[in-house]
């Protein structure tokens, strides 16, 4: 079996994979003082309480956007699944072309998302990810990674507007009735909603007009359903995402002399 693993900013997913096939997926906070014990004791226990073996996971993928943890995850790997995890960095093999100026300034998610939206979903295409971030990726005709942009994600907004307006209070984040709120709690959401709602029509809308209206856009992330059934320019809303592209760049690095064991 094939352990995925994407850490983010906010959260960790964990994946298991058999035969290509997601089994099952957990998420637990991200937190850089995490120990690799606490790793191990905490996938180890989702797995068995599924009815896994974690005896049975054979390699490992990550990719992370924090640093910090690489040591307690590399650590982890070998200490209770006897097998060195392949990180998405430069130099490994993801079969997408990248045209970034820097690539090395890449995220490993978003290099994630695109090889799996290009392998899903064909190319040209634009990934929208809503993570502690909305990032937008584009990838050309010729199926090359492009670059995007990037915005600060809903709830990061969301805590700045409530964290420095003394009399505006955190609400629940749900479609309002009207554009028009008639109380402060409906005119925030009206204001968190909405706004990235236009976000995401105006910068899709630019970036189709770059690469062409045949352009698909597919998106992930927390909110993706949310907002996709607002914005008419999304197509596909696949939550896994980012963990079908690390299984992938895994089977496109994957050599029989490696792995667990």
């Amino acid at each position: 079996m094939l352990l995925a693993i994407d850490v983010g900013n906010t959260n960790v997913v964990v994946g298991v994979y058999q035969k290509g096939k997601l089994l099952y997926h957990w998420r637990m906070a991200t937190d850089p003082e995490r120990t690799a014990d606490e790793y191990g004791v905490f996938i180890r226990a989702f797995l068995r309480h599924e009815g896994l073996d974690p005896a049975a996971v054979d390699s490992v993928v990550v990719a992370t956007v924090v640093p910090p943890v690489i040591p307690a995850v590399e650590e982890m790997a070998r200490h209770y699944f006897h097998c060195q995890p392949l990180f998405v960095e430069p130099g490994i093999r993801t079969g997408l072309a990248i045209k970034y100026e820097n690539p090395k300034e890449v995220g490993a998610d978003r290099i994630a998302n695109a090889v799996a939206a290009l392998e899903l979903y064909g190319a040209p295409a634009i990934v929208v990810d809503f993570g502690t971030a909305t990032t937008f990726d584009a990838i050309s005709p010729a199926g090359e990674y492009l670059g995007g942009a990037i915005a600060p994600g809903v709830w990061i907004s969301a805590e700045a507007l409530f964290s420095h307006t003394a009399q505006l209070r955190r609400v629940e984040l749900v479609k309002p009735r009207q554009a028009i709120g008639r109380n402060t709690v409906s005119a925030l959401q009206a204001g968190i909603l909405y706004g990235v709602i236009g976000q995401v029509r105006e910068l899709v809308q630019r970036m189709k007009e770059e690469l062409g209206s045949q352009t698909r856009v597919v998106a992930t992330g927390g909110l993706a359903s949310m907002v996709a059934r607002e914005v008419p320019e999304i197509e596909v809303v696949n939550p896994m995402l980012t963990l079908e592209g690390l299984r992938l760049i895994y089977e496109r690095n994957l050599k029989k002399e490696e792995g667990c064991g």
